[in-house]
């Protein structure tokens, strides 16, 4: 079951999350779904042909954002999609939040690497797969 159908980040500068979301979106192959001058998109809408779909909308809002505990996780298809959402995401202005690696306390294969965006939201990138 997939549960979620999209969800929306936050930004106070939409130009550097474009920089940092089409970097780490292209590592993990997600295709843009719109670039708009305040908003962005990643993933595949849902279509009554295709109801399995999801999308992550990337928006300008001038609010802050406050260190808290929410993050986005987002499926890589392999570790080395991690490992290059990772690299992406460093290079492209996030920050380290987790190095990538197995974390088994989740399950034996959790292979993941966490960033903090340019403006403070944590994301994650996380394969299942046995290796």
């Amino acid at each position: 079951m997939q549960l979620l159908d999209h969800v929306s980040i936050g930004v106070p500068d939409i130009e550097m999350a474009r920089i940092f979301y089409d970097a780490v979106m292209t590592a993990l192959d997600a295709p843009k779904v719109y670039d708009r001058p305040n908003a962005l998109s990643y993933g595949e809408r849902c279509s009554s042909d295709d109801t399995t779909s999801s999308y992550l909308a990337i928006y300008l809002d001038p609010g802050d954002i406050a260190q808290n505990k929410r993050h986005w996780c987002f499926k890589a298809p392999s570790r080395e999609h991690v490992d290059a959402f990772f690299r992406a995401g460093l290079s492209a202005g996030g920050r380290s939040d987790g190095e990538p690696g197995l974390r088994p306390h989740y399950h034996r294969d959790y292979y993941a690497a966490f960033l903090i965006d340019p403006a403070g939201n944590r994301v994650e990138a996380v394969c299942h797969a046995a290796q």
